[in-house]
């Protein structure tokens, strides 16, 4: 079965990192294919069929989502501080998602149709940038959210000397290096993705992030009550209230990303350790799934934003407003 026929093919979507990231299990020949999906009968196995269309729309619907969001950030200058600048680069990270997956979602269903007749080359190169586009999302989204964390822990335990810790420079100086260490990695994991040592890396990279998150909430949410009334008696009891909100919407995006990331990064984790194995092709048939529940986060995440923040929220009922009478 060649990387087309299973592109076209109802086990996989387009890929959302390269093929070879794939088990060797899922390019078998015909026979191997008919014998491991026989396997996975007996075994109970349930694939699940998404059509192209659902991606394309909740690409579009989370791209315009985040768009949104960072025209926010832009328009009032109440959220121009750095939890807000380190906001709007998730908002981008997850756009990276939005964009690339309408971009293939589109090229394959132009494709399917015989619409479009595009030289293998060519997609080949059309696959590399997209891989590229998700790797900068994922390692982008994973750094952002540990920044915040970071932000947060500084603004409940230091808020005396928040502003001159977290200046708007440094603030600039940290959203660049994290950029140019996403796009760095991620060439060099799309140019080496040969190599299992990319899917370690990988894995290794988001579950360090976790632990990192997960240290600085516990101390933040088990030490808080004691530090706020420090904060009181300086009369800085709403900023601590404010900060701590902060900290709880961080941990709902964190919460969600291990949701809709982890099956993704569980499914590399399997393809290290079991990539034959009849129960774990099981779990490879549902990568379509996966891809949904990733395209989901970027979609979510916006929603949050609103949700949990007043601010926020008000300015993008005055972006919808002015997009609606524009519209009339």
């Amino acid at each position: 079965m060649s990387e087309m026929d299973l592109a076209n093919g109802s086990l996989y979507h387009p890929s959302i990192l390269h093929w070879d990231f794939s088990p060797p299990s899922d390019f078998m020949d015909d026979n191997e294919t008919n014998s491991t999906a026989g396997e996975g009968n007996l075994l109970g196995c349930v694939q699940l069929r998404i059509p192209q269309e659902l991606f394309l729309a909740l690409g579009l619907i989370s791209l315009v989502e985040n768009i949104l969001v960072i025209l926010a950030i832009i328009k009032n200058r109440n959220l121009h501080s750095p939890m807000y600048y380190f906001i709007c680069c998730l908002a981008v990270s997850d756009m990276l998602v939005s964009v690339s997956n309408v971009v293939e979602t589109v090229f394959m269903l132009l494709t399917d149709h015989g619409l479009l007749d595009v030289h293998p080359g060519m997609l080949r190169h059309l696959d590399n940038v997209i891989d590229v586009m998700i790797c900068s999302s994922v390692v982008s989204s994973l750094s952002f959210l540990c920044t915040i964390a970071a932000d947060r822990y500084v603004t409940i335990f230091y808020a005396l000397r928040y502003h001159s810790i977290m200046t708007t420079q440094r603030a600039v100086a940290i959203i660049a290096v994290v950029w140019l260490a996403s796009v760095t990695s991620s060439i060099l994991f799309i140019v080496y993705h040969t190599d299992n040592a990319v899917i370690v890396c990988l894995v290794t990279f988001f579950c360090t992030t976790l632990v990192f998150n997960a240290v600085l909430y516990l101390h933040m949410f088990l030490l808080a009550h004691v530090h706020s009334r420090r904060i009181t008696a300086f009369n800085k009891g709403r900023r601590h209230s404010t900060s701590m909100k902060g900290a709880v919407t961080l941990t709902i995006l964190l919460g969600v990303f291990i949701v809709c990331w982890g099956p993704f990064f569980l499914h590399l984790i399997l393809i290290l350790a079991c990539p034959s194995s009849p129960f774990c092709n099981c779990f490879f048939r549902n990568f379509n799934l996966f891809l949904i529940l990733i395209i989901c986060n970027s979609l979510i995440d916006p929603l949050i934003y609103a949700y949990r923040s007043q601010e926020l929220r008000k300015t993008l009922k005055e972006l919808l407003l002015c997009a609606w009478c524009f519209g009339v």
